[in-house]
């Protein structure tokens, strides 16, 4: 089990949604969207983004969970202050939904940790208020 190590590691996730009509159907119930992750470490200790952890979650309950390797085809290395973006997709069948997960992280001394992704919110604009 991998060890948590609050004091000495700050990663702080951000990210941005876009819906993306010109590849979305919704007359088929296909609904694109894109996402930009920024990961930055505020820590004072360098790590690696070994793995990630999705939950997609449809406004139906229908819920994806993905597993995988870095991210998008990566395992940064960051460096304290230093930071990383990425951007990739979710296809979903309804117009709103939400993710969340998390990243498996191993600091250059060994030791791993879970930087959470905290949920958002997947829409179509103009569908939320």
């Amino acid at each position: 089990m991998p060890t948590r190590m609050d004091r000495d590691c700050d990663i702080r996730i951000e990210v941005a949604t876009n819906y993306v009509d010109e590849q979305s159907e919704p007359e088929f119930s296909r609904y694109v969207f894109s996402y930009t992750i920024t990961i930055a470490n505020h820590g004072p200790v360098a790590a690696r983004l070994l793995s990630r952890h999705w939950v997609i979650t449809d406004a139906n309950g229908k819920v994806q969970e993905v597993n995988g390797n870095g991210v998008v085809g990566e395992q940064p290395h960051l460096n304290p202050g230093e930071v990383f973006k990425y951007s990739s997709g979710a296809v979903l069948e309804t117009p709103v939904g939400a993710m969340q997960g998390r990243y498996r992280m191993e600091t250059d001394n060994g030791d791993f940790f879970y930087a959470p992704i905290p949920a958002f919110t997947l829409a179509v604009p103009g569908l939320l208020h």
